[in-house]
């Protein structure tokens, strides 16, 4: 390792931000460099080699339609941040993931080009880069080197290092990068510049409104969350959405830094919104024609004129706004305080409102933890440390 290089990773180790790191057909070297300099404890929160298409696979969330590509490359840094969001719990540092795929030198011919695809993941920003090699020109040491140094250029960027070497790429190389810029959608949702904005699992950012959604505070997501949008999901026929909601009815309105480490969680694999409609008459104006995926409280707060100031007229006028748009309800059973597990047919629907809303049947789906609970576990697990 030349002196740039190590000054390049100690730099990396004495920044604030800590990743996880995801790298297959290529990319080790960084790995073992930045274990290599001390103080990688500092950097790294954890490091994935999924090389068997079953380990990529299940680190994925999915079977790729190419395992070598600029999207499973993104998705593969998304899950690494969902991933070290998760390792992170309660504590407050500054996250990203780190991810390459890659096809290189083997011991048997390649009839495609040889080439990276590079991404870091952090709650405000996306990057990717593309790295296509001059075929021939180096050796499987060569190629693995070259994208090496650029996994440690992707994190050292990640990480606000502004002294990084030149990567040694040669005449018949290429490099191409793209960015996402989440922190300034957030921004412009804050200052009431737009109304909601999305991110697509592979990190782009959404342009149409999605089909249904399930709405929340997820702090944190768990797997009661992830169950019923995949049980939604697949009763609906349609991918199911995550909103966090920046605006609520009962608190103040969401830092743009929180939101965007809220949506961290989903980074990869879900599709995550964020809008500033506090009720559900408000966020069918946001998301028209969209199924809304509730729990049963939730459903029971919708129908309550004391939530429309007292005001059956206002209850019902709502609900036909929401009938107008095409949106409805599908609702889950719910375990409530006296620990009686209650469904939809126990509501008393306003006559003529019945087909707003469907059941989703206990038999398909029932999970009792709730994300309070979840924290105060979470909380007491640390005060005993």
């Amino acid at each position: 390792m030349d002196d740039a290089i190590r000054h390049l990773i100690q730099s990396i180790h004495d920044s604030p931000p800590r990743a996880v790191f995801a790298a297959a057909g290529a990319g080790s070297q960084s790995l073992a460099d930045l274990l290599g300099v001390p103080g990688a404890s500092r950097t790294l929160l954890e490091a994935l080699i999924p090389y068997a298409a079953d380990s990529f696979d299940e680190f994925l969330g999915r079977t790729p339609e190419q395992y070598v590509s600029a999207e499973t490359g993104r998705r593969m840094a998304g899950r690494a941040l969902a991933r070290a969001y998760h390792l992170r719990e309660l504590e407050t540092f500054p996250i990203v993931g780190l991810a390459a795929t890659a096809a290189i030198v083997t011991d048997r011919p390649k009839k495609g080009e040889h080439r990276a695809h590079v991404a870091t993941w952090s709650p405000g920003r996306l990057t990717a880069w593309t790295l296509h090699l001059e075929k021939g020109a180096r050796d499987r040491a060569g190629e693995e080197g070259l994208v090496s140094r650029l996994l440690l250029d992707a994190l050292g960027e990640a990480c606000g290092v502004a002294d990084r070497p030149t990567l040694p790429l040669g005449p018949g190389d290429g490099l191409e990068a793209a960015s996402v810029d989440f922190a300034a959608a957030a921004g412009q949702l804050r200052r009431e510049a737009i109304d909601w904005f999305g991110i697509a699992p592979d990190g782009d950012l959404l342009t149409e409104p999605p089909a249904a959604v399930l709405s929340g505070s997820f702090n944190p997501l768990h797997a009661g969350h992830i169950g019923l949008a995949e049980t939604a999901a697949a009763l609906l026929g349609a991918p199911v959405a995550f909103e966090v909601s920046a605006v609520n009815v009962d608190k103040p309105p969401l830092e743009p830094a929180v939101l965007l480490e809220r949506l961290s969680q989903f980074a990869g694999r879900y599709a995550a919104v964020a809008g500033n409609a506090p009720t559900y008459v408000a966020k069918s104006r946001l998301y028209p024609g969209a199924t809304f995926v509730v729990g049963f409280d939730t459903a029971a707060r919708v129908i309550q004129p004391r939530y429309y100031g007292d005001s059956e007229m206002a209850m019902l006028e709502a609900l036909r706004e929401l009938r107008e748009r095409g949106n409805r309800f599908l609702v889950a059973g719910r375990e409530g305080a006296d620990g009686a597990f209650r469904e939809l047919y126990e509501l008393a629907i306003p006559e003529g409102f019945g087909g707003l809303f469907a059941a989703i049947p206990a038999g398909l789906f029932r999970h009792d933890a709730s994300s309070t609970e979840i924290r105060a576990a979470l909380k007491e697990e640390a005060s005993k440390e």
